[in-house]
């Protein structure tokens, strides 16, 4: 079984999986609250405390962290905890598959980067990606595969903790769809300002790329994911389709890949041009 690891900035995701490639399935999954203070020993004993009797199971480990401290105490982990078991952390050397066409590539985060690769393995062809999460990102994919760029926006829960520590007479309130878009307290006001104002921020945004890129119905896709997703999807009117657990699915197809890579060095079909952490630029 394959474990993965997304460390976000507000949380980790963890999916383990049986089987490799189209037979691959989700048998599990955790989402825990990141602490960029944790240490390799309390990463260890969260992991091994969600995974159970299933920790002895671990056959590969893929994981990535947005979060650079915690992702040197994944990689501590790692090779504490999991020394003989084959492992790949995402990051600059790592190979993808996926050509980065922006200014400077180690500036792309590389859960924008996985999403990148699960998105366009699952439609084949150009798109978009918006995820839910810390920020709302919406990203953008061609129909080769390229990551094209895109748009960051401060997301909903800090954008609620940021006004509610602003603003003296109002507060945090539970984010759910409010009866009506006009609200009749200060409550569902807030709740309608969210909800209603996100999505209409998410459509505004896919709007104008789709534009700029020459984006249809036909030849795209639009596809959300991040744990804030469902609260705001059912109003967008441009996404398509829902995806949870896009970020893990691609961490397990960047290891499928280096791990298919290094068996076919191994056999000397050929050299390997860009080895584990070798190159410093996500492709």
């Amino acid at each position: 079984m394959l474990l993965a690891i997304d460390v976000g900035n507000s949380n980790i995701v963890l999916g383990l999986f049986d089987g490799t490639g189209d037979n691959a399935q989700i048998v599990a999954d955790w989402r825990v609250r990141t602490d960029p203070q944790s240490t390799a020993d309390e990463l260890a004993l969260t992991v091994r405390g969600l995974l159970g009797p299933l920790a002895g199971r671990i056959t590969g480990i893929s994981g990535l962290s947005t979060v650079p401290s915690v992702l040197r105490q994944l990689r501590i982990m790692v090779e504490r905890y999991w020394p003989e078991i084959p492992h790949i952390l995402v990051e600059p050397g790592v190979k993808t598959g996926v050509p980065l066409h922006v200014d400077n590539p180690k500036e792309v985060g590389t859960d924008r980067v996985v999403n990148a690769l699960a998105a366009h393995r699952l439609y084949g062809t150009a798109g978009l990606v918006v995820d839910f999460g810390t920020s709302t990102s919406v990203d953008a994919i061609s129909e080769r595969g390229e990551f094209l760029g895109g748009a960051i926006a401060p997301g909903i829960e800090i954008s609620v903790d940021a006004l509610a520590g602003s603003a003296a007479a109002l507060r945090k309130v539970e984010m759910v769809r409010p009866r009506s878009v006009v609200g009749k307290n200060t409550v569902e006001c807030l709740q309608s300002g969210f909800v209603y104002g996100f999505a209409g921020q998410v459509d505004g945004i896919i709007r104008r790329i789709r534009k700029e890129l020459n984006f249809t119905d036909a030849n795209s896709f639009v596809i959300a994911t991040g744990g804030l997703a469902t609260l705001v999807i059912d109003e967008c009117d441009t996404v398509m389709t829902h995806h949870p657990h896009l970020t893990i699915s691609g961490l397990r197809m960047v290891f499928e890949r280096n791990q298919a890579s290094s068996r076919r060095t191994q056999r000397g079909s050929y050299p390997s041009r860009v080895p584990i952490g070798g190159a410093r630029s996500i492709s």
